[in-house]
C-alpha cells in the first residue's frame, strides 16, 4: 500500500488516478512515501524518513528546500506547462490593462453621481484622462521562453506585436514551438532595449533577483510597461516605482501585491491569480499524480527539478531503482553486487544531474535482502528500492 500525504487541496480529478486498492491518500496519512503540495511551505518542516518523493502541483518550487531533499536522495517533481495557458491569458489581460487604463477608468465610472444625463456629461468630460494605446506594432520583450513564455510570445504575434525573446536555456524543442517571426535576442539587455512592454517568465533565484533593475528600466522606451506574473522579487519594485513617478514608465502590472505597489496609481496588482483557474488546478493535479504514480510503481522520473530525467519501459517484473553519487565506477560496483548473487541484468538505464545519479535496472529475478543490503552499503549510494 503506497502512502500519499496531501499538504494542500489537490484536485480530485488527479487523485482519482490513484487506485484505492493500492494507495492510501489524505492529509493525515502516517509515514508517507510521497508529499503532494501546492503552496504549503516545507522549509524548516520535519520531513519523515519514509518520504521517497515530493510532488508540487505547479511549476515554481520556492516553497520546497531542494538541496535538503537532493541530499536525502528524494526527487522533487513539478508540473511545467500544466498551468501555462491560465497564466498566458492573465498576461494578455495585463497587456490590455496596461494599454487602456481599465482599472482607473472603472474606478472613475463607479464613483460617478447624479442622474444619467449628469453621468453622460461627466463621462464625456473625463474620458480623455484614460486615453490608451493599441497593441499592434508595439514591441513585446518576453524574458524566459519556457512553456508560459512561448505561449505569451506566440499570442503577442497573433495580436500583431513585434515580439523579441530571450532565454539562454532555450531548447531546440522549445524553439520549434515559437512563432517564426519571434526574434531571439542575444542578451537580456538587447531584448528589453527599446521595448514597449516587458514580461518576465523566469523562476526566482539568486541570478534573477531584481533582474529588472534601475539600469535596465532606464533602457526601456519612454512610456513602456512592465508585467510580472512570474515571482515577486524578479522586478526591483523600488526602481520600478521610481521610473513610474518620473514618467519614464507607463505602468507596472504584477500578480504580487506589496505595500509599495498595491496603492500606487500606475500599478495594478492582482492576488496571485496566474494559475487560479479550475482547468489549471485540474491539469496540475493530473500531471503531478501521473508522475508520482509512475515513479512509485516503475521508478521512472519525469519533470523532476533535482533528478535526471529517466523513463524506461519495464522489460521484466523485477526492477531496482538506485540513487547514488555521480562518481566513477558506481555502475561497476552495482553490477558486481548483483552479478555475485547470480541475478541477470536484463536492461539498465542510467542518468545524472549535477552530483546526483540515478539507475534503473530490470532483473531476471528478485534481489535477495542480502544483495539489497550490499547495494545500500556501497559508498555513495543514498537509496535503493525494489519495485
Amino acid at each position: 500500500m503506497f502512502r500519499v500525504q496531501t499538504l494542500n487541496n489537490i484536485a480530485d480529478v488527479g487523485l482519482a488516478q490513484l487506485p484505492s486498492s493500492s494507495y492510501q491518500i489524505g492529509s493525515n496519512v502516517d509515514d508517507p512515501q510521497v508529499l503532494l503540495v501546492r503552496s504549503a511551505s516545507l522549509h524548516g518542516k520535519p520531513i519523515p524518513a519514509s518520504v521517497r518523493a515530493v510532488g508540487r502541483a505547479g511549476a515554481g518550487v520556492n516553497n520546497i528546500p531542494i538541496p535538503e531533499f537532493t541530499a536525502r536522495g528524494i526527487p522533487v517533481f513539478n508540473t511545467p506547462g500544466a498551468n501555462a495557458n491560465a497564466v498566458k491569458e492573465l498576461v494578455i489581460a495585463g497587456l490590455i490593462i496596461a494599454c487602456r487604463q481599465i482599472p482607473a477608468a472603472w474606478d472613475f465610472a463607479r464613483k460617478l453621481e447624479g442622474d444619467d444625463a449628469a453621468l453622460n456629461k461627466a463621462v464625456e468630460a473625463g474620458k480623455k484622462d484614460f486615453a490608451g494605446i493599441e497593441l499592434p506594432g508595439r514591441t513585446l520583450a518576453v524574458l524566459g521562453l519556457g512553456a508560459i513564455g512561448r505561449l505569451v510570445g506566440n499570442t503577442g504575434v497573433a495580436l500583431g506585436m513585434q515580439v523579441v525573446g530571450f532565454d539562454p536555456g532555450l531548447t531546440v524543442e522549445g524553439a520549434w514551438q515559437l512563432a517564426p517571426s519571434i526574434r531571439r535576442a542575444r542578451s537580456l539587455d538587447e531584448a528589453i532595449a527599446g521595448a514597449d512592454f516587458v514580461t518576465v517568465h523566469v523562476p526566482l533565484s539568486a541570478a534573477t533577483k531584481n533582474l529588472i533593475n534601475a539600469e535596465r528600466l532606464a533602457t526601456l522606451k519612454p512610456g513602456a510597461a512592465v508585467l510580472n506574473f512570474a515571482r515577486e522579487g524578479i522586478v526591483d519594485e523600488a526602481a520600478m516605482v521610481a521610473a513610474l513617478d518620473a514618467g519614464r514608465a507607463r505602468a507596472y502590472v504584477s500578480d504580487f501585491p506589496t505595500n509599495l505597489t498595491k496603492d500606487h496609481p500606475k500599478c495594478v496588482t492582482l492576488p496571485h491569480l496566474g494559475a487560479s483557474t479550475a482547468e489549471a488546478e485540474d491539469n496540475c493535479a493530473v500531471l503531478v499524480v501521473a508522475q508520482i504514480r509512475d515513479f512509485l510503481e516503475n521508478g521512472n522520473i519525469r519533470n523532476s527539478v533535482n533528478f535526471p530525467e529517466i523513463s524506461a519501459p519495464r522489460r521484466t517484473a523485477h526492477r531496482v531503482a538506485i540513487t547514488h553519487d555521480n562518481v566513477p565506477n558506481m555502475l561497476g560496483q552495482i553490477s558486481d553486487a548483483i552479478g555475485r548473487a547470480g541475478i541477470n541484468i536484463e536492461d539498465l538505464a542510467n542518468g545524472s544531474r549535477d552530483s546526483v545519479a540515478y539507475t534503473l535496472i530490470d532483473l531476471g529475478g528478485p534481489l535477495p535482502e542480502t544483495v539489497l543490503a550490499a547495494l545500500r552499503g556501497i559508498k555513495g549510494v543514498s537509496r535503493v528500492e525494489m519495485l
